[in-house]
């Protein structure tokens, strides 16, 4: 029984290895070009005597024709500059697709941010590096892991008046066990397309700095603070959040925001400031406690090629259940 089992799937790979060559073939048929200027399509042809029997890519049968009747300069000459030309295609195809993917950034030893591109936390629970995903928190919640964010600006009310930005919950779904983290941005530009005027960023700084860390404040149960925001009859805002000083590296696609001192032990966000002197209402919080468990869902560093260990294992990274 098992050696008919192993034939039977001897006999599947060869069937399914010639389909595969057949395919390939029809895709890219030659020309046996004729001495009257006509040709046949075919994917493959044999000289056998004074005969030469081809299969048409057409008719998808064994034909004949004369030897006589064959122009074989033409049908060399024709079919060495297709294949040259699909050569030069497919060498212009792999140096697009090569031009358009550059590699993320490796962060610590086998881990590499994903080529997706979002917002990380760089973290260190038990001794192991680790990536968190920050998912941008507001009014509304992005559960997609992506370069596609939330935007929204506050609208200036008719009187003077304050407001706060809130968050649900009195700590955030991530919470960092090092109290210097790296945080990792690789998001679409910013713009907020049909939003009305909000705060005002004096930054006017490089579009790599537009991300700043905030500390929040837990003003009752249950609710996060983002900043107080004072709304004058004019729209302008001015931002009394407790803004950390941080310091934001460009690194390709991605922007590194570190912040210069350790955090106390608290609550905090990434905001984003937008064109325009705008502020990004929706933001990506995380908590800075050492003594946290491990959070629920991280990407984790894969060993090393033990045939090079001194090479990180690329961009591959795997989930880590809580």
């Amino acid at each position: 029984m098992a050696r008919l089992t192993k034939s039977l799937l001897l006999i599947a790979a060869i069937l399914l290895t010639l389909s595969f060559n057949a395919v390939v073939a029809q895709q890219h048929p030659k020309r046996l070009i004729l001495k009257d200027g006509s040709y046949q399509t075919v994917t493959k042809w044999e000289i056998a005597g004074d005969r030469v029997r081809y299969y048409s890519s057409e008719r998808y049968d064994w034909e004949e024709v004369p030897n006589v009747l064959v122009d074989w300069q033409a049908t060399d000459k024709y079919n060495n500059q297709m294949d040259a030309q699909r050569a030069a295609d497919a060498l212009e195809a792999a140096s697009i697709k090569s031009a358009g993917e550059v590699e993320a950034p490796v962060v610590a030893p086998g881990l590499r941010l994903p080529s997706g591109g979002g917002v990380f936390l760089l973290d260190t629970y038990q001794n192991q590096q680790v990536l968190a995903e920050l998912v941008q928190n507001g009014g509304e919640l992005n559960k997609h892991t992506s370069r596609n964010v939330l935007r929204a600006a506050i609208n200036p009310l008719a009187l003077s008046s304050e407001q706060t930005v809130e968050l649900e919950g009195e700590h955030a779904k991530v919470q960092s066990h090092v109290t210097k983290p790296d945080i990792y941005v690789n998001i679409d530009p910013a713009t907020a397309s049909g939003s009305q005027p909000s705060a005002t960023s004096e930054s006017g700084s490089e579009p790599h700095d537009r991300f700043q860390i905030a500390r929040l404040d837990i003003k009752k149960k249950g609710v996060r603070v983002v900043a107080n925001l004072n709304v004058a009859v004019s729209g302008k805002i001015s931002e009394k959040g407790s803004w950390i000083h941080a310091v934001a590296t460009p690194l390709g696609d991605w922007v590194k925001v570190s912040p210069l001192e350790p955090l106390p032990p608290g609550e905090y966000a990434v905001v984003e400031l937008l064109d325009k002197g705008q502020v990004n209402l929706n933001v990506w919080d995380f908590g800075v406690n050492p003594s946290a468990p491990a959070n629920s869902f991280v990407w984790t560093a894969r060993p090393a090629a033990s045939d090079n260990p001194g090479i990180d294992s690329g961009p591959g990274l795997e989930k880590r259940p809580k």
